[in-house]
């Protein structure tokens, strides 16, 4: 581990010199060598899904795992769009001339080395990797066991193409933790001498983990407990259409719903449509006392049954979802602040002081006024691909794009000036 932390840093001082015609040809380069090696990617992912099964992972967990030529398209789609990205490093962030004639100026800068930990999603391999080298910074890998195969792959062939775009490539500005040990990460995360910072990518127990034996920073978020609130302003067709998208488009991701609230004024007419059209895509429906009595009690849905007070805590990443019917929108703000993970949010209502009342009382990285959760995403942000939400409030906060992974440093420019 310390000899992968040492040849980052090496890598991340090169890295930091690039320019950004340079980056942008390898970035190229390994999009283009990815779609070729589409066949090689997708066979050593099979072996991948080989052992996820063995594990027991869920079918949600699964589809996370699974690489076919659409996402090894999406992945080089990905890498170009962050080659389309303006530079991050570099930027003038603030200038002054104090009177004495000094002149400051505030410039961006790369992290440095930069630590990824994550599970499944072997897609997040390349994302975190070009997203890191556009910025100036080293990255190193950790994903699952599960995904090593596709991991390794994935890499080797981005490393590749860069070094034959660019004679000068750092060779270990990409590199994935060879071995699945769960030892190796907190060796890792100990090299403070090396190692900038770290973002986990998972589970909450993953996350908390990490976070509790990392000795370099942490940006993190633990879970995504997200909420889709139907105000009764709210337009019945565009609740429903919401609330399907949020929950079942991709229920094992962390922006999908997790907690549907009702207001109860609405609730008689709305609850029992919304709850048959997510019955009829096989989600289990964990209510609150009001919202089963409204449905006609525990045996009137096939996977109907009462929520615990731990439930609305939870994140399921599966085809399971809270129900709670809610006296308007300062009860639903009230639920979500307390059981909710600060990630995203959303309101449907055609009532802007309502709205208003949501989005400023929800304190999440994310919150939407009748759009689903499912867009709080770099790519769909705009800002390509991400490398991750944060839901901490010192630093970077939601996704996590170029400008998120740089710092910056001041540089005065004088004539002669000294402290009095």
């Amino acid at each position: 581990m310390e000899e992968l932390a040492r040849s980052a840093k090496a890598s991340s001082r090169i890295l930091a010199g690039l320019s950004t015609a340079d980056k942008n040809a390898c970035l190229l380069a390994m999009a283009t060598a990815l779609e070729s090696a589409t066949a090689e990617i997708v066979e050593a992912n099979a072996a991948d899904m080989k052992t996820g099964a063995a594990m027991g992972l869920s079918s949600a967990m699964l589809d996370r795992l699974r690489l076919d030529a659409k996402r090894v398209a999406g992945m080089a789609r990905g890498l170009r769009e962050v080659a389309a990205l303006p530079d991050p490093v570099g930027r003038v962030l603030d200038e002054r001339v104090r009177p004495n004639g000094l002149k400051l100026r505030k410039i961006s800068t790369p992290i440095g080395v930069v630590v990824i930990i994550y599970e499944s999603r072997p897609n997040v391999t390349a994302d975190a990797a070009s997203l890191c080298f556009k910025s100036g910074n080293a990255t190193i890998l950790r994903g699952g066991k599960e995904a090593l195969n596709s991991n390794l792959k994935i890499a080797s062939t981005m490393i590749a193409a860069a070094r034959k775009a660019l004679p000068g490539f750092p060779e270990h500005a990409i590199q994935v933790v060879p071995v699945p040990d769960r030892d190796a990460i907190p060796e890792l995360l100990s090299l403070t001498a090396y190692v900038d910072l770290c973002m986990p990518r998972g589970g909450e127990g993953l996350i908390r983990a990490v976070a509790e034996c990392s000795k370099v920073p942490v940006i993190k978020h633990y879970k995504g407990v997200c909420h889709v609130y139907v105000d009764a302003a709210a337009d019945p067709a565009m609740a429903t259409s919401i609330v399907l998208n949020a929950k079942i488009q991709r229920p094992g991701v962390c922006n999908a719903m997790e907690t549907l609230l009702i207001d109860r004024k609405i609730a008689p007419k709305f609850l029992p449509g919304i709850a048959q059209q997510l019955a009829a895509k096989n989600v289990e429906i964990r209510a609150d006392k009001d919202g089963l009595e409204l449905l006609g009690g525990a045996e009137a849905l096939p996977k109907l049954k009462a929520a615990t007070e731990d439930d609305f805590y939870r994140e399921y990443n599966d085809y399971i979802m809270n129900l709670k019917v809610v006296d308007g929108v300062q009860e639903a703000v009230r639920h979500i602040n307390k059981y909710g993970s600060a990630h995203s949010d959303s309101i449907v209502t055609g009532s802007e002081p309502v709205a208003q009342a949501f989005l400023s009382g929800v304190d999440s990285a994310a919150v939407y006024w009748n759009a689903s959760t499912r867009f709080t995403d770099g790519g769909e942000f705009g800002m390509g691909a991400e490398i991750g939400i944060s839901t901490d409030k010192i630093g970077a906060r939601g996704p996590m794009g170029l400008e998120e992974l740089t710092s910056y440093k001041w540089i005065g420019i004088g004539s002669g000036q000294v402290r009095t």
